[in-house]
């Protein structure tokens, strides 16, 4: 009996260090982010030596997949009012003509697009790769991504879908940084944006195979980011919550927007801010605070929320069909 009194301290002083360790570690993985941009906002004033615009730190040319909708588009429009001459890879050449033109004729820069149907997988990448001969592409952003067309039961979604999805999501992030990293390291620069989504946070039922595509999209940034470090090419994981965008109009509460829920235009503009000044990022001062709250609860948790919303959303969509086919 003594010997379990004479232990007590001994336990309490390990319970007090584990508890701080872990409220330690959650911190820094949560405010990590904030951190890194207070210092890239100060840098400036202690080393202004240092390139202070995109156009500087990563050369001329920009990339991004996925531009003519939603994130990419104005994604590729934000860079190109920072100076940058923009590549964009879509599918639809009439969209891509188009997005062009607007850009060339607002901004002043440089255009080029290049039309690809990602969802073909490897076939597609030759023909990229020889349109990108001679650019010296300093930002990739590998954005173009595609979901359920809502969500649903695994066995409920056509293989065709799941076949796009797997292509599409874990595919193009995979094989455009593969092919852009030859000509950043004879740079010696350059930045790749991965964009993931928060449903990568846990597994989400009802949307498994989009979760899962996602979640690959963050270890695989984290983990090439470790890689090109000493070539001084940085990589950036930006995981958005809900953003108005055709990937999300199955759901007309989503597509009505809200404080919680931004347009692609506010979005693209908070997100480029992050560009070069945080390594992870939700991209949105309100996503980055949900995505704080639900990082409280443990994942099984997380993971039963997540699914009871997927079936709501799934719910609306259902009711949606009816009414429209019964007017």
């Amino acid at each position: 009996m003594l010997f379990v009194f004479d232990m007590l301290p001994l336990l309490s002083g390990f319970i007090y260090f584990v508890g701080i360790w872990a409220l330690a570690v959650f911190i820094y993985d949560n405010f990590i982010s904030v951190i890194s941009i207070i210092k890239s906002l100060l840098q400036p004033y202690f080393q202004p030596q240092l390139p202070t615009t995109l156009v500087d730190k990563y050369g001329k040319w920009a990339v991004i997949t996925g531009a003519t909708d939603g994130i990419g588009k104005e994604y590729a429009k934000e860079l190109a009012k920072q100076g940058l001459n923009v590549v964009l890879i879509s599918r639809t050449k009439a969209k891509l003509v188009e997005v062009c033109n607007e850009i060339e004729s607002e901004y002043k820069v440089k255009t080029k697009w290049i039309a690809a149907d990602f969802s073909k997988g490897r076939e597609v990448y030759g023909h990229i790769e020889n349109e990108l001969a001679g650019i010296p592409v300093g930002i990739l952003v590998n954005n173009v991504g595609k979901m359920y067309d809502f969500p649903d039961a695994l066995e409920n979604v056509p293989e065709d879908v799941l076949w796009d999805i797997i292509n599409i999501n874990i595919g193009s992030v995979t094989m455009m940084t593969h092919m852009i990293i030859h000509n950043m390291k004879k740079q010696g620069k350059g930045i790749i944006v991965n964009i993931s989504s928060g449903s990568e946070l846990q597994p989400l039922p009802y949307m498994a195979v989009y979760g899962a595509t996602k979640r690959f999209v963050r270890t695989f940034s984290l983990a090439i980011e470790q890689e090109l470090a000493e070539h001084n090419i940085e990589v950036q994981c930006v995981t958005p919550l809900f953003v108005v965008t055709k990937m999300n109009q199955y759901s007309e509460t989503v597509m009505q927007g809200s404080l919680m829920v931004p347009s692609a235009a506010a979005y693209a503009r908070s997100t480029v801010f992050t560009l070069g000044k945080s390594k992870e990022t939700t991209g949105y001062w309100s996503h980055g605070l949900q995505y704080f709250i639900m990082k409280l609860s443990p994942e099984r948790v997380r993971t039963r929320i997540g699914g009871q919303m997927c079936k709501k959303l799934r719910q609306e969509y259902l009711d949606t069909q009816l009414k429209e086919k019964a007017m």
